[in-house]
């Protein structure tokens, strides 16, 4: 088999339902673009997910999967499948969100025709058991700005560039960033002067009922404040930044349905 261009990564902790689980990976195997490996590394799951995870190795040879014997969070478990990656690009999934098939052969052809950018995603369909049922719509380039809100990207949607990774040094592992490691990883490749954009394109369904945003912990939105505070300035934020460090606490009382809607003002679409 030729070594494979891409690598996607994906950690799985306890999925809803094998269906949920099933419909993920499909739609990785059922990609436009072929060259492929997919990695999946099981964060200590229940013995039934294992067991659907032996059963769906089987399906196709890109499949490989590694376990962590206990739970250690998605950073520390996404940098053990970037470890055992081969590809020239990492793509990121989620175990309960899903791909638009032709997602692999837009991202390959944007970075490979836009070398000045070190990863992208695209815009996003919400979905729940009941359907889709919202949108939202990303900044085509981000600018360090956009960070003040919340990420400008949507993590499983991204495709990086390995070599920008590595000199960003993965994940970080932390106890802060165990529900925004993504935020902090776009962050510190901004500091590092690597840039990010997003197609124009609903390329990502991402699973989120409408009340998920309510349900969210109080530690969760702390550590979120501490990311926050640890990188702004190096991103040249202040003083503007200094009403936005309470953003995560504030969030928590905005209805969910406005939220979105909220974002999409605050963000200067360019999509």
């Amino acid at each position: 088999m030729e070594k494979p261009l891409i690598s996607v990564v994906m950690g799985v902790y306890n999925p809803p339902s094998y269906n949920v689980l099933k419909r993920a990976i499909d739609s990785v195997l059922n990609q436009t673009y072929e060259n492929i490996e997919f990695i999946i590394c099981d964060d200590g799951s229940n013995v039934e997910t294992k067991q659907w995870l032996d059963e769906i190795a089987q399906i196709d040879q890109r499949i490989k999967c590694i376990d962590n014997s206990t739970n250690i969070g998605l950073a520390a478990t996404l940098n053990r499948c970037i470890q055992v990656s081969k590809g020239e690009y990492i793509a990121r999934q989620d175990a309960d969100d899903y791909s638009d098939k032709t997602r692999f052969d837009k991202q390959v052809n944007f970075l490979g025709k836009n070398p000045q950018y070190a990863f992208v995603g695209s815009n996003i369909y919400y979905f729940s058991e009941k359907g889709v049922w919202g949108h939202f719509l990303y900044p085509q380039y981000p600018q360090k700005s956009d960070f003040l809100w919340v990420s400008p990207f949507c993590h499983g949607s991204i495709m990086f560039r390995r070599e920008a990774l590595q000199e960003t040094e993965f994940y970080r592992v932390a106890k802060e960033t165990l529900r925004c490691e993504d935020y902090d990883l776009f962050m510190r490749m901004y500091i590092n002067g690597f840039r990010g954009a997003n197609i124009c394109e609903y390329l990502y369904f991402f699973c989120e009922d409408e009340a998920a945003i309510q349900r969210r912990k109080m530690s969760d939105r702390m550590d979120e404040v501490k990311v926050k505070v640890r990188y702004f300035g190096k991103l040249g934020l202040y003083p503007k930044g200094i009403m936005y460090l309470i953003k995560p606490l504030v969030v928590g009382l905005i209805p969910s349905k406005c939220l979105s809607q909220l974002k999409n003002i605050i963000y200067k679409r360019t999509c």
